[in-house]
């Protein structure tokens, strides 16, 4: 089996995430057997499916951008790290002008094709690594950029942090944390809080209380 499309049908089932019952997705309900799936499948150890679950931080930009479609309506968004793709499918649930889902894992963008064809909503998918992309070449396009649960690893955010933190002058960018140790404590300004169900599968609890917060800009 070769074809990443082919591998995301074969090793999950459509499924709901309790926060966002309006959006099936193609889920795992189990993370090892998934993981060993894939090692085998690259012929190498990889980082975890991120992409076969809906995480805590994906599930409530969904909910909150479903309750309050205004916030994306006619603005073009990014999903960044998108994972399944649920926040990047509300975007375009809600009628943003354009949504991007970003994801460098060809796993990833092969599931958020599989779930925007099972939700009928059009988006663009990219593999490219967009912190590596110098800032002024181009210019980003985005009015909002997503980022559902991006600080869980002290080497991701320092990866990504400075490029959203000089995005936040040109984009409205939010961040979805279910209480991860690496968000930065500064810099952020608080805007909504939900509580989302989740498994002792993925977390080490059955709830997490996710606050959505803006990233301010500086300039």
């Amino acid at each position: 089996m070769t074809d990443p499309a082919e591998f995301v049908r074969a090793h999950t089932t459509v499924a709901t995430a309790p926060l966002v019952p309006e959006l099936p997705l193609h889920l795992a309900t189990e993370i090892t057997p998934i993981w060993h799936a894939t090692e085998a499948w690259l012929a190498a150890q990889c980082a975890p499916p991120f992409w076969a679950f809906a995480w805590p931080g994906g599930q409530a930009l969904a909910r909150h951008i479903l309750d309050h479609p205004r916030t994306v309506a006619g603005r073009r968004v990014l999903d960044f790290a998108s994972g399944c793709g649920i926040a990047a499918l509300a975007a375009a649930r809600a009628g943003a002008a354009q949504v991007l889902a970003a994801e460098i894992d060809p796993l990833a963008g092969a599931a958020i094709a599989a779930n925007a064809a099972l939700n009928g909503v059009t988006l663009t998918i990219t593999l490219a690594d967009l912190v590596a992309t110098p800032l002024a070449e181009p210019a980003p396009v985005w009015d909002l950029i997503l980022c559902g649960d991006v600080c869980y690893e002290a080497p991701m955010t320092r990866h990504i942090l400075p490029w959203l933190q000089a995005l936040a002058n040109r984009a409205e960018i939010w961040v979805a944390d279910p209480g991860r140790a690496y968000l930065p404590r500064q810099g952020l300004r608080e805007f909504a809080r939900y509580t989302v169900p989740t498994s002792l599968e993925l977390e080490d609890r059955t709830v997490r209380d996710v606050t959505l917060y803006r990233i301010l800009a500086t300039g």
